[in-house]
C-alpha cells in the first residue's frame, strides 16, 4: 500500500514538473490580436477614443467592446486597416470623437512659459521636459501631437507645429538604384 502511494506521488511530481515546464515554454504573451490592432493605431495616447491610450483601445476592440472607428488621429485609413485585419466591414470615422488633423507636434514659447508643469503632467508620453518655475521644452521627436497639454496651459504658450510629410511617406518602398 505504501509502495503505491510512493509511486503515485513520484508520478504526480513528474507530471507537475512537465506541466510547469510546458507552461513556461509555450506561454503565449498577451493576445496576439491585441498586438496587431495596437500596431495599426497611431500611438498618440490622446484618449479621444474614450480609452486611456492606444493599447486599452486595442484591447477593447479585440474583446468586441469598442468599434473600430473611434480613433481620429488614425483617420479613415486606420479604420480601413482595422476592418481589413479583423475581416469586418469598414465604417466611416466617428466624428463624435474628433476629426482627423494633419500630423503635428507642439512647441512651447519658452519666453511666455511660467514653469507651472501642468503640461508635463498632462503629457502621456513624457515628451515635455522642465521643472517647477523653470523653462519647459518639448522633445519634438517624442511628441505624438495628442494636444493634451494645450488646454491645461494657463498662459497659452503652447502652439501646434504642422509636420511636413517626408519622402518616405510618398515612396515607402524606394530601393537604391545603381548603374551597372
Amino acid at each position: 500500500m505504501i509502495e503505491a502511494i510512493i509511486v503515485f506521488s513520484i508520478f504526480a511530481l513528474l507530471l507537475g514538473l512537465v506541466l510547469g515546464f510546458s507552461a513556461k515554454k509555450f506561454k503565449v504573451k498577451g493576445n496576439p490580436l491585441v498586438e496587431q490592432i495596437n500596431s495599426i493605431l497611431p500611438q498618440t495616447q490622446c484618449g479621444q477614443c474614450t480609452y486611456a491610450g492606444c493599447k486599452p483601445y486595442a484591447e477593447a476592440i479585440a474583446k468586441g467592446e469598442a468599434k473600430i472607428n473611434q480613433c481620429p488621429p488614425g483617420g479613415q485609413e486606420g479604420v480601413d486597416a482595422l476592418a481589413e485585419l479583423l475581416n469586418v466591414d469598414t465604417l466611416p470615422l466617428n466624428e463624435e470623437h474628433g476629426e482627423t488633423k494633419p500630423k503635428h507636434v507642439v512647441e512651447i514659447d519658452e519666453e511666455l512659459c511660467i514653469g507651472c508643469t501642468l503640461c508635463i503632467q498632462a503629457c502621456p508620453v513624457d515628451a515635455i521636459l522642465g521643472a517647477s518655475k523653470v523653462m519647459t521644452t518639448v522633445i519634438a521627436s517624442e511628441c505624438t501631437g495628442c494636444d493634451l497639454c494645450i488646454p491645461v496651459c494657463p498662459v497659452d504658450c503652447i502652439y501646434l507645429i504642422d509636420l511636413k510629410p517626408s519622402m518616405d511617406e510618398y515612396v515607402p518602398n524606394m530601393e537604391k538604384v545603381t548603374n551597372v
